[in-house]
């Protein structure tokens, strides 16, 4: 399976100290709005994402049909394939996309120590 960019999303309980903490590892701003409470910080190929307020636990994120620059891949699974795979080896869904539907879609569920991952396609 061709899962696309992935990020570890973080529960922070202070954005503006995270991200200060993160710059001096020498991550820099990619994308999101502080004002919003959520940040994408990019250091090479690693992308780690500052969620305040947004959810709970740390939480494994793919991007099918992204890089990690947030550019299209011309070839890539689509999240309702990986959804199909998911499903016929038992993989339980927390959430599913409509099989029913194209484009952008998501996929929730657990590794077996309960840690979320997310499979969020934007493309």
């Amino acid at each position: 399976m061709k899962l696309g960019a992935m990020s570890i999303s973080l529960a922070v309980k202070d954005i503006q100290k995270s991200k200060t903490f993160y710059e001096t590892l020498g991550f820099t701003v990619f994308a999101g709005q502080i004002e919003k409470n959520y940040l994408i910080l990019k250091n090479g190929n690693a992308l780690v994402g500052l969620f305040q307020g947004m959810f709970e636990n740390n939480i494994l994120t793919f991007n099918p049909g992204w890089d990690e620059s947030a550019n299209k891949l011309d070839d890539f699974d689509d999240v309702r394939d990986i959804q199909k795979h998911l499903k016929a080896n038992h993989i339980k869904l927390e959430r599913e996309a409509d099989a029913s539907t194209s484009g952008p879609a998501s996929v929730v569920f657990f590794d077996p120590d309960g840690n979320t991952i997310l499979i969020d396609q934007h493309v």
